[in-house]
């Protein structure tokens, strides 16, 4: 998820470089090009859903979405951007992260007020979906995963968001089983406490940047 992979940007930043690990190369522009418009069609999905269905753990899957969608849109942004836009950029990021953390965290508190049920069968279909449009995209940043400290945080990103659909998926069956809306509020929970962390960290990154006149 977007919320597990911020870091990975900053802290690996070794020299390690795969064979093809050239982030120049008309090819990793292509995939993220691909990757990034996967992730913007699954976000638009996961919020219909998520709003259909009353799943709000859908609608946390769906910030990861848009989180890795402007993921990709900055990473190629970096390949020919200055340094202050790429933090402008990030601020832009951040400050989204925490509104669809915010709106979500609402949600889920709203929902269990309710105490009804999302509809289980959409909540596993779609998060089904999602599970397959992120091995995909990993299945394609494969070649770039021992790249620079960029294109390995983007392989990674993309690769620990499997865990938030397997997640939302084994709450469809807590749904199912029980009856009860609470195996998706506390998916939702979480995940959505993970992008607060996430943009509130991407923020106070990107204010420093700025404010050194990067």
């Amino acid at each position: 998820m977007s919320a597990h992979c911020h870091h990975d940007h900053d802290d690996h930043s070794h020299g390690h470089h795969h064979a093809t690990g050239d982030p120049s190369a008309p090819g990793y522009r292509k995939v993220l090009w691909i990757a990034l418009a996967v992730n913007a069609l699954m976000f638009a999905i996961e919020i219909a859903a998520g709003l259909r269905s009353g799943s709000v753990s859908l609608l946390a899957d769906a910030i990861d979405f848009f989180g890795d969608a402007a993921n990709y849109a900055v990473t190629l942004a970096v390949l020919s951007l200055a340094a202050v836009w790429r933090a402008r950029a990030a601020l832009v990021k951040a400050v989204s992260m925490l509104a669809f953390g915010c709106f979500v965290l609402g949600k889920t508190v709203w929902a269990a007020t309710q105490g009804v049920a999302p509809e289980a069968l959409t909540m596993g279909v779609v998060g089904a979906m999602a599970l397959a449009a992120n091995l995909g995209v990993a299945g394609l940043l494969y070649a770039w995963r021992e790249g620079d400290a960029n294109m390995r945080g983007v392989w990674l990103c993309t690769r620990n968001d499997a865990i938030g659909n397997v997640a939302v998926m084994l709450a469809a069956l807590g749904v199912f089983g029980t009856g009860t809306p609470w195996p998706d509020l506390g998916v939702a929970a979480v995940m959505a406490g993970l992008a607060l962390s996430a943009g509130w960290s991407v923020f106070g990154q990107a204010r420093k940047e700025l404010a050194r006149g990067t």
